[in-house]
């Protein structure tokens, strides 16, 4: 759905809001009819507290449909949540729409919303809604919540633990890649995967709370694995060592590229892929693939962390090491 030229006659500032926003909101949202929202925490909870921004052609193009973008913005947020090994409960939400922005496009945002808050169970809870000139820029603070002192910090990694990744890495860099033009490998049904994942993560959220019983440290794994991998690394004042060859790619990526180091690129340094890397004993190995079975999740055991304080080694398949010339995505 193109942002400029729909049809759809705009209605005011509070028409929208009781049209689009209002069917949305939670009990704590009050019907959007206050200038705040009441949260009554649950007994023996803490609460978890995350925000990211998406800015059009910066995060997303012109052209995505406004129901993918609506989902990003939500999942890229929950994929945050599901690294403290939280669950989610409620979301505040600011949209700043560009002056081209019709009332139909902002209606199907809307329906994206929607949809994902049936699939994740998660309400609006309360926001702001502005015109501005230039690019449309969305906001969203989500909350979720941990039993007491349970939440998983980027700093309790310790030398001998095991990396593991969720999903796999990569698909939406070059699905991005593919979307723009700038790559044409594959096959039509592959490339139309790979620019599903750009658009809609896929945060493994059930698996949250699961990997509170097991993970020693972990983040969500959104400016490339070894940019993110560097952060837990400076957290936890630690090393690590990844085995190549144990990064998982999916069949379409692998399909569409071609060259198998060519995917491992995109895989450790593309970026946009909102799942999961923690670490933890290998003493509960088991355990995590038996709490990844019941989620419904995929994981994979793709190095261990070392002594070698913020220094990240990649190991080939001849078992020397192999450089990168960047790690990851870099906003400033």
């Amino acid at each position: 759905m193109e942002r400029r030229g729909d049809a759809g006659a705009m209605p005011g500032e509070f028409s929208l809001i009781e049209q689009l926003f209002e069917p949305l909101a939670g009990p704590e949202g009050l019907s959007l009819q206050d200038d705040a929202a009441i949260l009554s925490p649950r007994a023996g909870y803490d609460l978890v507290l995350t925000k990211d921004a998406i800015a059009e052609g910066r995060h997303y193009l012109l052209g995505d449909p406004a129901e993918t973008i609506a989902k990003k913005l939500l999942r890229v947020n929950l994929s945050d949540l599901t690294a403290k090994g939280a669950t989610p409960r409620g979301y505040l939400l600011s949209c700043a729409w560009s002056q081209e922005t019709s009332f139909d496009w902002m209606r199907a945002f809307a329906e994206g919303l929607k949809e994902d808050q049936a699939a994740f169970d998660i309400a609006l809870w309360g926001g702001d809604t502005i015109r501005l000139d230039g690019p449309s820029v969305f906001t969203l603070t989500a909350l979720g919540e941990v039993p007491i002192g349970q939440m998983i910090q980027r700093g309790g990694a310790a030398p001998g633990d095991d990396l593991w990744v969720t999903g796999t890495l990569g698909d939406a860099a070059l699905g991005l890649l593919i979307a723009t033009g700038e790559f044409a490998g594959g096959t039509q049904a592959d490339r139309d995967h790979l620019i599903g994942r750009y658009h809609i993560p896929e945060p493994p959220v059930t698996f949250g709370p699961h990997l509170r019983q097991v993970a020693t440290a972990a983040l969500d794994v959104s400016d490339g694995l070894l940019g993110d991998l560097e952060h837990l690394c400076r957290a936890s004042k630690v090393g690590a060592e990844i085995v190549l060859e144990a990064v998982p790619l999916s069949r379409p990526m692998r399909a569409c590229v071609g060259s198998v180091e060519a995917a491992f690129d995109y895989a450790l340094t593309g970026g946009d892929d909102y799942q999961i890397l923690f670490s933890a004993s290998a003493s509960v190995r088991r355990d995590i693939e038996r709490y990844a079975a019941e989620a419904g999740a995929v994981v994979c055991r793709i190095g261990s962390v070392t002594n070698c304080v913020n220094e990240i080694e990649v190991v080939g398949p001849d078992g020397n090491p192999r450089p990168f010339a960047r790690h990851g995505f870099r906003h400033f």
